[in-house]
């Protein structure tokens, strides 16, 4: 024990003060943490975030030294479970697991969210996925010039499913407005899970979806993929990316980050408790590091990259401002 220590302990004897009350919170983060750890997942059960959070949670509490327990707060748009993080004690016991673009940004710009981006501190993004523009294979589409083509010569003939407030959301109405149509002309239906959007294009109730791509592995017998939205083609999804498969209409969209899934706390949290925030982000890391993690996430289907709090920051504001920029297609 250092001589600084000994002097709080000889002067709490004197004064029965309690060494929570004289020592630093720097001091007290030395046995963090001394408890559970709480997982706060945004979606249901058995979702991407889920799944993320569960796989991670018992590794991460490994490198902790405490049970690591998943709670799901589902609803609004990540918007619940939000509220709930930030209305926890900023002590390190709570972390916020979620898809956080598009979720956060919508809720924020759309959602009438009492919080802000700078409420929270991102420990790291490790899953990202893009967006697939996809069509019922029984529907006559052969390509995305061929679908706009319809949706702007057949008001309310072609039917789109979406998850409200998502990427694909934004990416369905950016198509219509940079191709000249009329938003009015696609029959568009909102769903508030992936699950039941591609469920709808699957089985035949809607012509089209713009979704997250891994996630529609699942389906992929039942779909036609018409573009993805990217910078460049993907190696599992056999289309083009969205602007090149947009050129036969000289048109042209800006390509939004697809989903970004992570882990984040309080900013609060960070501030107050600066050891605790390091060895917390450090069991993140030290996780990922891990091969038979990796071996699990890659089976898993689930994401596993290390970027770190400040490239993770950089990003969730990027995709804020863009989602800014074109928030009122959403209206």
């Amino acid at each position: 024990m250092n001589m600084f220590n000994k002097a709080i302990l000889r002067l709490s004897a004197v004064t029965g003060l309690t060494l929570s009350v004289l020592l630093p919170h720097a001091a007290l983060a030395d046995n963090y943490p001394k408890k559970p750890v709480n997982f706060v997942v945004g979606f249901g059960v058995g979702g991407s975030a889920d799944r993320m959070a569960r796989t991670m949670s018992s590794f991460v509490a490994e490198e902790l030294g405490q049970p690591v327990k998943v709670i799901n707060k589902k609803g609004a748009g990540t918007q619940i479970a939000a509220n709930y993080v930030l209305n926890r004690p900023d002590d390190g016991y709570t972390v916020f697991a979620s898809t956080f673009a598009p979720y956060l940004p919508n809720t924020i710009l759309k959602g009438n969210a009492s919080y802000t981006i700078n409420d929270f501190s991102y420990m790291n993004f490790q899953w990202f996925d893009f967006e697939l523009i996809a069509v019922n294979k029984d529907t006559p589409y052969q390509n995305l010039a061929e679908l706009l083509t319809a949706i702007k010569d057949n008001p309310k003939k072609v039917k789109a499913a979406v998850v409200q407030g998502s990427g694909g959301h934004l990416m369905a109405k950016l198509l219509l407005e940079k191709s000249g149509i009329p938003q009015e002309n696609l029959n568009l239906v909102t769903f508030n899970s992936g699950g039941k959007a591609r469920s709808a294009v699957a089985g035949g109730q809607v012509d089209f979806t713009i979704i997250s791509a891994q996630g529609s592995e699942g389906i992929r017998e039942f779909l036609r993929p018409v573009a993805v939205v990217r910078d460049k083609e993907s190696e599992r999804w056999d289309a083009p990316t969205v602007n090149e498969a947009l050129k036969p209409l000289n048109a042209e969209v800006p390509v939004l980050t697809g989903s970004m899934r992570g882990f984040a706390v309080t900013n609060e949290f960070k501030s107050k408790y600066p050891q605790r925030y390091e060895k917390l982000t450090q069991a993140f890391e030290s996780t990922l590091a891990r091969k038979d993690v990796q071996k699990l996430l890659q089976s898993s289907d689930i994401g596993g990259v290390w970027v770190g709090p400040e490239r993770a920051t950089q990003m969730m504001v990027e995709n804020y401002e863009t989602f800014k920029t074109y928030s009122y297609l959403l209206d």
